[in-house]
């Protein structure tokens, strides 16, 4: 039998591959604003095709990392153009020397938002999502004491989801993105406790029992406590 990849998933594999080089140099300062690449350095540095480097550029491009100048190249854009929204330049920092710093202004971000979604969920969600809350904060809590850290991490990430895309806010939903990579970060770099503290663990039910019951004031007042432990922890 054939096990061998499909060759458009063997390609996706190779693309991101370079995508993720190139573009964690960048945001790392190991190619800086104003450097210039070509697609022939390019395609003798990767050993691939044009049309390979190409394609990986214009993704690149989409982030605002780099931009093409006819008769120049390939140029490395200043930090001030960066799509800082984009969850593959979040991973990147993240995994990078400015870490820290990016750190402290996602959890900002998560600070100034999260609690206006949990109230707006308290108003807004559904029984079967308000339901869904509960049952993940009681599944982290057990994950949590366990130190099942991976699992605990997939069920954190489907609560904060959760939580942002029934907000009724559809700026708040598509900050999901943001926020796992952040819960990643924290976790895979030893930023998490091998069992998370009771604050945090305690946290996630009060703010999930606020929503089932609909008190958004509730939510809002346990999200915030929530965040500022988390605000704490990464300081």
């Amino acid at each position: 039998m054939d096990i061998r990849e499909p060759p458009r998933a063997a390609a996706a594999v190779l693309n991101g591959a370079i995508i993720d080089a190139i573009g964690a140099d960048v945001v790392a300062g190991t190619l800086r604003p104003g450097d210039r690449l070509t697609l022939e350095g390019l395609q003798e540095e990767f050993g691939v095709s044009r049309t390979v480097v190409r394609d990986c550029m214009r993704i690149l491009e989409s982030m605002n990392l780099v931009y093409s100048k006819r008769r120049i190249g390939i140029v490395v854009q200043d930090p001030s153009h960066w799509n800082v929204f984009d969850s593959r330049i979040i991973r990147w920092r993240l995994s990078g020397p400015g870490r820290d710093g990016q750190f402290r202004t996602l959890t900002e971000l998560r600070v100034a938002v999260e609690p206006m979604a949990a109230a707006g969920a308290a108003r807004h969600a559904g029984e079967t999502e308000r339901s869904a809350l509960v049952e993940l904060a009681a599944r982290m809590r057990v994950l949590g004491e366990a130190g099942e850290l991976e699992e605990f991490l997939a069920a954190d990430i489907a609560f904060h989801t959760l939580l942002l895309r029934c907000s009724g806010n559809e700026m708040f939903a598509s900050l999901d993105e943001v926020v796992a990579e952040v819960l990643t970060g924290r976790t895979h770099q030893g930023r998490m406790p091998n069992h998370p503290r009771e604050v945090a663990l305690r946290g996630h039910e009060l703010v999930a029992g606020a929503v089932a019951v609909g008190d958004a004031d509730e939510a809002m007042k346990q999200m915030a406590e929530l965040l500022e432990e988390v605000r704490t922890a990464v300081a």
